[in-house]
């Protein structure tokens, strides 16, 4: 229990000071959750839709499920700590140091290649997940296809929340899929 804890710990450390929240976070969750072994991705798509439905940081929340998973509440509270470590670390430093980094054209060229860096996470995790999600032993699922088909349009088109959304998506799975 104890080195699983100590993974943990190291694991979303890392993940706090590599990524940059939301999303990005989750190509990278998914790869340390799956590569020890505590998760495989199709557990792990689940997660990031809870974590989506639950109140809360989408990282912090996913995270916080990955520890439950592996290790139970002691899991919960090392990851969740572990994953906020860093932004509590480095927004006590950006505090400090605020009035220099103010201006600095350095920080603004920094987040100018930070930007395409999240959106390439982002993408990676849309790829990831839609093979998870639309490819159902070997082949295309029509059925997960048409109801993300009706979520886009729910959500896009006539604004639905996402909770109804979900709860829409959930119905249709249960009909189509049995």
């Amino acid at each position: 229990m104890t080195a699983t804890l100590l993974k943990l710990l190291w694991s979303f450390i890392k993940i706090g000071f590599t990524s940059f929240g939301g999303l990005s976070m989750v190509p990278l969750i998914s790869h340390e959750v799956v590569t020890n072994g505590w998760m495989d991705l199709s557990e792990v798509s689940d997660i990031v839709a809870i974590a989506e439905m639950t109140p809360g940081p989408l990282g912090l929340n996913c995270s916080t499920f990955a520890g439950i998973h592996a290790a139970g509440i002691p899991g919960a509270l090392v990851a969740c700590l572990a994953i906020l470590l860093p932004t509590f670390t480095i927004t006590a430093m950006a505090a400090v140091f605020f009035q220099k980094f103010q201006k600095s054209k350095w920080m603004e060229h920094i987040l100018t290649g930070v930007r395409p860096v999240c959106i390439g996470l982002i993408a990676g995790v849309i790829v990831s997940f839609c093979q998870t999600n639309y490819i159902l032993d070997s082949r295309l699922s029509f059925q997960a296809l048409f109801i993300g088909a009706v979520d886009l349009v729910l959500l896009f088109k006539w604004k639905v929340s996402i909770p109804n959304v979900i709860l829409l998506s959930a119905a249709l799975g249960l009909v189509l899929f049995r």
